[in-house]
């Protein structure tokens, strides 16, 4: 994933991902970037990356690396816009740390820049330097920085941060710190003059786009994290960088005007750490580089189409039409009822007064704003027709008729315009809630398309290779049990066969996590794994228990296993599941996928076993409430389980004969305490109760005697435990 993808940094830096193999995606909000900028095939989303709709964009596609350029990357406007510049380069940057941390990204690499260090007086500038950022830019980086480092502390995602230098190169645009390269070349194209901000004496260090993307790319597979300079570590002025320019197109007038606030004088940065720590270093000079971009402008400059530009005068005269048109069409209702009152009154008519009916029409019509002005129309109009019928004005005022029917019109015209205004404010709340809820729909069905196809073209690629839908299926129809002990059996020999290796274990995980007692194992003569293991001293297993997530042994450390995965069911780790040895050609990302695979299909099949279980408690245990003794017929399953496992994997167990008959619930349950979760305790066909001690041994036994002996339990052992 690659945030600003379409700027100049962005797609410089997918373009190198996607030829060393990778698929790229893309969000970008185009406040800078173009489309055009990326010509291979790619996934992009039109987004902020402090929109909430990118959580859909990571939660359908788990990427390995997150690359976040996307930024508002001018001093000068944030210092005229502080608020932009914070919402893009810091909310963005937390929203991408937090989506990035919960959907599994393995590395997080963010962009930022020299303007932290602000002025100093130490060149070049190493990474210990202290901040000082003179311009709301600078203080967001910063601050962006720290968000880093505490993510790592908080939530264990690998972050690294790279402070640029000036970039430059090819589809640059105007703004940025590296922004004067582009502006002087394209002024120098068009035979403009060059406007020089200062004495043209103030160094920047150029670093070509090509550089960066190379130790980008590098950085994202690598064991890095912290914070680097990424620089060419050479000091150029101004006036340098103009002279080269002019090497290549030749002489050009120069302005020079006051410098800009925000602007540091010189900035060099040191890059020895990153040079060393990722065997990297910068491949152009800035001579080299700058002709790179100018043969790419003037290319670009020529092939050009030129394109007439019609201006279009903004429509005022139609919006002021559309402004005034509800006067007109009140005016023009007014007059209607002006004239029929005329009318009617040379007839002597005195029925319903029509300027309550204009009023309410109007506000029907309009709203609250239009049926005050019939009501003041409406008021004007009355006193008129009194004026007219030979009373004083004066004397009106004393006429409490008069002041009723004023009340009247106005009661009218405010209970049908506030009326009419909330239902159209109604109206207008819930077509904005429809558009929301359809530009939501269509970004996820554009998501869900995107991740169908994904879906398609893995579900063939698994189809047309040898380890086919069909094989897994045949392979994986040995987990169709219901017996959890039977499932743990059967998942050696299918992880055997679809894996293609002869070092597999299976450890089960206790309630509290801290023990695993080995299940099940490949039958290897030359091998002997630990029969338990404490959760706390393997980093890997406390990471699987917790994370859930797939360990992959990259350092290919010979005391761990070279893959594992957490067998889950009901949302809880059950299981353990490892390869201790495959062969080397076979170790690669389309492996770790099938292994990963083959374990979810594992953990479906006891989830459904744990599912009939609980289903079938009453037949299955004597007191289903307890839960304590399994019946005749459910115990000589396990044992039939353990039997099987003990001859093909040499797995041991204990059956031990207790003696013990018609047990009341209390000492069941002293029993039950003794023993660990992998034990069974049954009954057998005459009523005697047996135990079953998994992964154990002669001193076992003698240990679970004695803690029964504690608890004031006394096994008759007239026949001898079955070892296994």
């Amino acid at each position: 994933m690659i945030t600003g993808g379409y700027g100049f940094i962005g797609s410089t830096v997918a373009e190198r991902f996607h030829k060393e193999g990778y698929d790229v995606y893309i969000i970008d909000n185009m406040s800078s970037g173009s489309k055009k900028n990326i010509n291979f095939k790619h996934k992009g989303y039109v987004l902020s990356v402090e929109d909430t709709k990118c959580e859909e964009v990571f939660r359908s596609n788990r990427f390995d690396a997150v690359i976040h350029l996307a930024a508002q990357v001018s001093v000068s406007v944030s210092l005229k816009n502080p608020y932009q510049d914070a919402e893009s380069n810091v909310l963005g940057l937390t929203n991408m740390l937090s989506l990035s941390s919960r959907y599994g990204a393995r590395k997080f690499i963010f962009a930022s820049s020299a303007a932290v260090y602000g002025v100093t007086e130490e060149m070049p500038i190493p990474e210990t330097s202290p901040f000082g950022p003179i311009s709301p830019y600078g203080m967001n980086k910063m601050v962006g920085e720290m968000y880093c480092s505490n993510w790592k502390e908080m939530y264990g995602l690998d972050t690294l941060c790279f402070r640029f230098s000036n970039v430059y190169g090819p589809r640059q645009g105007s703004s940025g710190e590296g922004g004067v390269v582009s502006i002087f070349m394209k002024q120098m194209l068009e035979n403009q003059e060059i406007t020089v901000h200062g004495d043209g004496n103030q160094t920047r260090d150029f670093i070509y786009v090509e550089d960066i993307a190379d130790a980008l790319f590098r950085a994202s597979y690598s064991s890095l994290d912290g914070v680097y300079n990424l620089s060419n570590c050479q000091e150029n002025s101004i006036n340098d960088l103009i002279r080269e320019l002019q090497q290549l197109q030749g002489d050009a007038l120069i302005n020079y005007v006051p410098s800009r606030e925000g602007d540091v004088y010189s900035s060099t940065l040191d890059n020895a750490r990153i040079m060393h720590a990722l065997d990297w270093s910068p491949k152009y000079t800035l001579q080299s580089g700058l002709h790179k971009m100018y043969a790419w402008a003037r290319e670009s400059k020529e092939t050009k189409p030129v394109v007439k530009t019609i201006e279009e005068k903004p429509s005022m005269i139609r919006q002021k039409l559309k402004t005034a048109l509800p006067y007109a069409e009140n005016l023009l209702a007014f007059s209607a009822v002006y004239g029929l009152n005329e009318i009617l009154e040379r007839s002597d008519y005195a029925g319903m007064d029509f300027k309550l009916v204009y009023i309410t029409i109007i506000g029907i019509l309009y709203g609250s704003r239009q049926s005050m002005l019939a009501v003041l129309l409406s008021i004007l109009l009355f006193i008129r027709q009194q004026t007219e019928n030979g009373r004083d004005v004066v004397s009106l005022l004393y006429d409490s008729t008069l002041f009723f029917q004023f009340a009247l019109y106005l009661f009218v015209g405010l209970v049908v315009g506030y009326s009419i205004e909330r239902r159209t404010n109604r109206l207008n709340n819930a077509e904005q809630q429809l558009q929301q809820a359809s530009d939501k729909y269509a970004f996820l069905y554009e998501v869900y398309e995107e991740t169908r196809s994904v879906k398609d073209e893995l579900h063939h690629q698994i189809i047309t290779t040898e380890d086919s839908f069909g094989k897994i299926h045949t392979v994986t129809r040995e987990l169709e049990s219901l017996e959890p002990e039977r499932i743990f059996l059967a998942a050696i020999g299918v992880l055997e066969k679809i894996m293609q290796t002869d070092q597999v274990t299976i450890y089960t995980v206790n309630k509290t996590k801290s023990y695993l007692r080995l299940a099940g194992c490949s039958a290897v003569d030359t091998l002997e794994f630990p029969r338990s293991l404490k959760a706390d001293q393997h980093e890997y297993l406390m990471s699987l228990l917790y994370d859930k997530q797939l360990y992959v042994n990259k350092e290919l450390n010979p005391e761990l296993p070279l893959l594992s995965a957490p067998v889950v069911s009901r949302g809880e780790v059950v299981a353990i599941v490892s390869l201790h040895a495959v062969e080397f050609h076979r170790f690669t990302l389309y492996y770790q996928n099938l292994f990963k695979t083959v374990v979810e299909l594992i953990s479906s099949s006891l989830s459904r076993a744990h599912t009939y279980i609980d289903a079938a408690a009453s037949q299955r245990y004597v007191d289903p409430e307890e839960g304590r003794v399994l019946q005749t017929e459910a115990f000589m399953e396990i044992l039939a389980s353990k039997q099987a496992a003990s001859e093909q994997f040499g797995v041991n167990y204990v059956l031990l004969p207790t003696g013990l008959k018609n047990v009341n619930s209390e000492i069941i349950e002293r029993i039950h305490r003794s023993l660990r979760e992998t034990d069974y305790l049954g009954m057998s066909a005459d009523g005697e109760l047996l135990m079953l001690l998994s992964n154990s041994t002669q001193s076992d036994v003698e240990h679970i005697v004695r803690r029964l002996r504690g608890q004031s339990v006394f096994l008759h052992l007239e026949e001898e435990p079955k070892y296994a």
